[in-house]
């Protein structure tokens, strides 16, 4: 199976001089491509890449097209069987590729698979943004094992058996590239955050099954670009969960979740209002502002995936919110 490992750079220099030590040792040239895919950089990210790493490949963009457009660009013009989307800020182990490679050889109904990922500055704990492999509850919010809301759990070997889950991490992605062109890859109109859980859900409905291998650690820093305290994220999160889910749900359940949802995001912003977070709490009135005002850019999206994705993607049949804030349920492993 042929491979490409991408990073796309946006003046990103730290980065690329931290963690691409640890890629280039730990993975051989003959396992896979490495290409770095420059969204118009203004720092001398281009000119260190070709002093210091002239092994890796390099695309260059005239201008930023963002995280979603410019992966899609880039994977465009890879021809490779596999790619992966790595960010500039992973840290990689020996042997990383391999059990996530293997797993798409192996599984022909499989499409996109991460590996574990643990946090950077605490490796002995799970990464917010992907942990063991991600799931979205009955109403759309995303979870993952080893990580509900801000509850993030100590690795112990836990969640170490290869899983079908709902949504891969984009932060260490590999999905094979033809079915990534296929579902037409990340919505850029995302702009940032939860890209690649609408991608995984088109995978879903399309027959394809998503899955993790932990065998194969990476080590993430996260908050590259927004801190997970910072309002414009509560904003991205809320809005762009919205999207997703007007974008992907089946038309019997699309009006009940909506009002569910309308209700939690209420409570959601009265919590944030009464623990002194104003901010935060507009975030959330803004979310579901803008939400409406680009619904109907979503319709032909929606009306697409309503014709071409006629399988129900795996949601849990439970709510997280209940059973994180009334059953107490912290960690993954005492969910239902």
């Amino acid at each position: 199976m042929t491979t490409a490992v991408i990073i796309l750079n946006w003046n990103g220099r730290k980065m690329l001089e931290e963690f691409l030590p640890s890629l280039i040792a730990h993975t051989p040239r003959q396992s896979a491509r490495l290409i770095v895919a420059d969204n118009g950089s203004t720092d001398d990210s281009v000119e260190f890449l070709r002093r210091r790493y002239p092994q890796v490949e390099l695309i260059l963009f005239p201008e930023n097209y963002g995280f979603a457009e410019g992966y899609n660009r880039a994977i465009a013009q890879t021809e490779c069987d596999c790619v992966v989307l790595l960010n500039s800020d992973v840290e990689v182990s020996e042997g990383w590729l391999d059990a996530p490679l293997a797993l798409l050889q192996e599984r022909s109904d499989v499409a996109a698979v991460q590996p574990k990922i643990r946090a950077l500055r605490e490796k002995h704990a799970f990464e917010y943004a992907g942990a063991a492999g991600g799931y979205v509850d009955r109403w759309g919010y995303p979870f993952c094992r080893g990580r509900i809301f801000d509850t993030v759990e100590t690795d112990t070997g836990q969640y170490d058996d290869i899983a079908e889950v709902f949504w891969a991490s984009g932060a260490a992605l590999f999905i094979r590239r033809q079915v990534y062109m296929a579902v037409g890859g990340l919505d850029p109109r995302f702009f940032a955050h939860q890209e690649e859980i609408d991608l995984c859900w088109r995978l879903h409905s399309r027959g394809w099954r998503i899955a993790v291998a932990p065998s194969s650690t990476v080590f993430h820093l996260g908050g590259g670009s927004l801190d997970m305290k910072n309002p414009r994220k509560v904003y991205l999160n809320f809005r762009n969960n919205l999207l997703m889910l007007y974008k992907n749900l089946p038309e019997t359940a699309l009006k009940p979740t909506m009002r569910i949802r309308a209700l939690l995001d209420f409570l959601s912003a009265m919590v944030f209002l009464l623990t002194g977070k104003f901010r935060h709490m507009q975030a959330v009135v803004r979310a579901r502002r803008d939400f409406r005002r680009m619904r109907p850019d979503f319709s032909a999206s929606r009306s697409k995936n309503l014709l071409l994705g006629s399988i129900p993607a795996p949601m849990k049949p439970y709510s997280i919110v209940f059973q994180f804030y009334i059953r107490r349920r912290k960690i993954f492993s005492r969910l239902p």
